[in-house]
C-alpha cells in the first residue's frame, strides 16, 4: 500500500473486516451514547470501542508502513450519510490538526477551538507525517456519495481555493468505491470531495488519523481526539 500511497496519495485495501465484527463495533459505539452532529461523531477516539479498534494490528501495520515504526492514532471521526443526514463536501485538503495547547508558531494557523480542543491549520511538512485510514462500515458505491480524489495532488503544498479549483478542472477525479469492511488509506494533502448520497442505505465510515509521532512540530504536541 505504501507504494500506491506514495504515488497516488491513496490506496484501497478492498476487504478485511467481517460484517459481524462491524455490526458489533457499531453496537458497542451506540451503547456509549456519543454526542452526534449532523455529519456523525467527532473526537471518536474518546470512545473505548473506537480507541481499541484503532489499535487493531492491520491498521497499525498500514500506518507504520506509511509513516514509520512510531505511528499512532490521534484522531477519529465517524461519518454517517443517510437520507435523513445528507451533505456534499467541495474539493479541499485536510489541513487542521488538534493540539494539547495553543502555541503560536510561524506558518501555523489560523487557530480555532472544537469541543474544547485547540486546532491549527498546519504547514505541508507536518501534514506529510499523517495518514488517514477510512474503514467502511457500509459499502461505498457510485450512488451513496463516495469519496472522490484527485490522484497525485498530495505531492503539492497547502493550496488556496483558486489553486484547488484549477486542479479540479484539469485532473480527472477518481471515485473511491470500497466494499463493506474495506480500508481506504489517504494522505491529508490529497485534494478530495464527496457528493450527496442518492441512496436509501446509510454510508458510514470510521475515519482514523495516524501520525508519525506525537510531536510532529516541536513544541506542539498532538491531542488525542
Amino acid at each position: 500500500m505504501k507504494k500506491a500511497i506514495d504515488q497516488n496519495g491513496f490506496a484501497i485495501h478492498s476487504e478485511h473486516f467481517a460484517t459481524s465484527y462491524l455490526d458489533q463495533l457499531l453496537t458497542d459505539i451506540d451503547r456509549q451514547s456519543p454526542r452526534r452532529s449532523r455529519a456523525g461523531i467527532r473526537h471518536a477516539l474518546a470512545l473505548d470501542p473506537v480507541a481499541s479498534f484503532a489499535r487493531r494490528q492491520i491498521l497499525s501495520e498500514i500506518a507504520r508502513e506509511v509513516l514509520g515504526p512510531d505511528a499512532f492514532p490521534f484522531r477519529a471521526t465517524l461519518f454517517g450519510k443517510s437520507p435523513a443526514s445528507n451533505w456534499l463536501v467541495v474539493w479541499h485538503q485536510d489541513t487542521a490538526l488538534p493540539f494539547r495547547e495553543r502555541i503560536d508558531l510561524p506558518g501555523w494557523g489560523p487557530w480555532s477551538v472544537k469541543d474544547g480542543i485547540p486546532y491549527a491549520h498546519a504547514p505541508a511538512e507536518a501534514l506529510r507525517q499523517v495518514v488517514a485510514l477510512r474503514i467502511h462500515l457500509d459499502e461505498s458505491n457510485p450512488v451513496n456519495g463516495p469519496l472522490r480524489v484527485l490522484p497525485g495532488t498530495h505531492t503539492l503544498s497547502v493550496l488556496n481555493d483558486d489553486e484547488i479549483g484549477d486542479l479540479a478542472r484539469r485532473i480527472a477525479p477518481v471515485d473511491c468505491i470500497v466494499r463493506r469492511g474495506g480500508i481506504l488509506a489517504m494522505k491529508p494533502l490529497i485534494v478530495h470531495a464527496s457528493s450527496k448520497s442518492h441512496s436509501e442505505m446509510p454510508r458510514r465510515v470510521l475515519h482514523i488519523e495516524y501520525a508519525a509521532s506525537p510531536s510532529i512540530a516541536e513544541p506542539l504536541q498532538l491531542a488525542i481526539a
